[in-house]
């Protein structure tokens, strides 16, 4: 399977292994949550340091992980409650017809 990043048009191959007979979409579903983990780890290792870690026992490694899991939730909680405040102050605007009211059938589409 073949995606591309919508955001900067990079393309990312998998190999998946699956039962006979799954169907596209729940690939694709699949996929798409691996790809938001991914990005997870990202933003741990670029903005918490989460691969900072230069530990040589379990237990330094544990702490290291639970402190920068601990930043990065605490994190993703505020900018859920701002996402959320931003929400309630500003209404989506109405939606507008983008034929003209020629096509009823082309806004049911939307």
């Amino acid at each position: 399977m073949v995606r591309r990043n919508p955001a900067d048009g990079d393309l990312r191959h998998f190999t998946t292994w699956r039962p006979q007979g799954t169907q596209l979409e729940t690939l694709v579903q699949v996929e798409g949550t691996r790809w938001r983990i991914e990005e997870g780890f990202e933003t741990a290792k670029n903005e918490f340091g989460f691969d900072h870690n230069e530990t040589c026992s379990w237990h330094g490694w544990h702490r290291h992980v639970s402190l920068v899991m601990l930043a990065y939730a605490m994190m993703a909680a505020a900018r859920s409650q701002v996402n959320a405040a931003a929400l309630k102050k500003s209404p989506m605007p109405a939606r507008r017809s983008l034929s003209g009211g020629r096509s009823r059938k082309f806004d049911a589409l939307l």
